[in-house]
């Protein structure tokens, strides 16, 4: 089968075995593998990726001088099923699996290990325990895009919005999808911030409420709440005009009250802040900026070493919160949600090359202005998105 292989950076197309599926697992015939941000940083930086992985408790990652079939976010249909399997679906059957393969180096990432060859080929190995049919519904350029929408579908609901306003730092692929997930799951005021006028564009399409370039306005200004308190003294004078108010009755059991209003969000709070742009002073310019109680919800991933002023986040009781990956019904409800047209990815996809396009399409995804997400499409002659 043809794939395209990644070593030191480089790519080329080359034909190589077809894979062999062990025990659970399936072999997929690839229809769409979409391009990833992670992707694009681990052509160039794998080592620093790897080792930092390691760190984290996932031993395997790739390696520059490894050769690599990269690619995790795919659809595909069922070509051929290997030991042990229950054979759910017939071949030809349209499906989408999670990226993650069982191997005797223990489970790997597909995509990015020499262990579990991803999607940039015509053909991919999946378990099949974590593969899922695609209802007839949805196209394969929106099917491939289950897994980086169920990456956003996590944060979303980790960050537990809520009644609360929400602010999204960077509109790349991964904040236009959790701007489109934030939609999805009602929330009512949604804010974005970006440099980029074409995704400052998408981020509307997406579902926006109010969009900012933050060269001109800030995205703190851009919505109103009536539960916010902007500083230490304001929440201070607040607590006491309640307290004066709930005491001028003798026996009011005030102590209730207050545990009452925090049970029905009726206590001061600050926005959810999802920060994806992952580069370092991110996390640190957004504490800084973001009002009392706040809570930060930390997306875009930022290989670099990074700091912060606790004594800030200390003061203004932030809630500081991570985000990877997603569990099987998180990637399930996501599959569903777009198939029920509940989620729309259609504006994030920009372009679709063949395999013989990868490395123009990863050039193209470095200008912010033409493209947001580009699907590979291995049976497609196009070498540029």
């Amino acid at each position: 089968m043809r794939a395209v292989i990644v070593t030191g950076g480089e790519f080329t197309v080359e034909d190589v075995p077809a894979p062999d599926p062990g025990t659970g697992q399936l072999v997929l015939n690839v229809s769409r593998t979409g391009i990833c941000g992670s992707d694009l940083h681990a052509r160039y930086h794998a080592d620093q990726v790897s080792d930092l992985m390691a760190t984290a408790g996932q031993d395997g990652f790739m390696r520059s001088d490894e050769r690599i079939v990269m690619g995790h976010e795919f659809v595909g249909t069922v070509a051929s099923y290997g030991p042990g399997c229950r054979k759910r679906w017939p071949v030809g059957t349209r499906v989408v699996a999670m990226p993650i393969l069982k191997t005797d180096a223990g489970a790997q990432l597909t995509g990015f290990s020499t262990q579990a060859p991803g999607g940039y080929a015509e053909q991919v190995v999946v378990q099949e325990a974590v593969t899922m049919p695609v209802p007839d519904s949805l196209s394969d350029e929106q099917a491939a895009l289950t897994e980086p929408m169920a990456v956003a579908w996590h944060a979303v609901r980790r960050a537990a919005v809520g009644r609360r306003t929400a602010i999204v730092i960077g509109c790349g692929p991964i904040g236009l999808a959790v701007i489109t997930m934030l939609r999805a799951s009602g929330v009512k005021r949604i804010v974005a911030s970006d440099l980029s006028p074409r995704r400052r564009e998408l981020a509307r399409e997406c579902g926006a409420h109010a969009v900012v370039d933050p060269r001109v306005d800030s995205p703190w200004d851009a919505y109103s709440a009536k539960n916010e308190i902007r500083g230490y003294s304001e929440l201070v004078a607040l607590g006491i005009s309640t307290m004066e108010k709930l005491r001028i009755v003798d026996r009011l059991p005030w102590p209730r009250v207050f545990r009452l209003a925090e049970r029905i969000g009726a206590t001061p709070s600050g926005p959810v802040v999802f920060e994806c742009v992952g580069v370092p002073g991110m996390i640190d310019s957004v504490i800084a900026a973001a009002p009392l109680m706040s809570r930060v919800a930390v997306v875009g991933v930022c290989m670099e070493t990074d700091h912060f002023t606790p004594a800030v986040a200390i003061g203004k009781e932030i809630d500081l919160r991570f985000m990877f990956g997603y569990d099987p019904g998180e990637f399930h409800d996501t599959l569903h949600m777009i198939a029920s047209g509940r989620v729309d990815v259609r504006p994030l996809i920009t372009g679709t090359v063949g395999l013989g396009g990868v490395d123009a399409a990863f050039a193209a995804l470095g200008d912010p202005e033409k493209h947001a997400k580009i699907l590979i499409a291995p049976s497609s002659t196009a070498t540029a998105p």
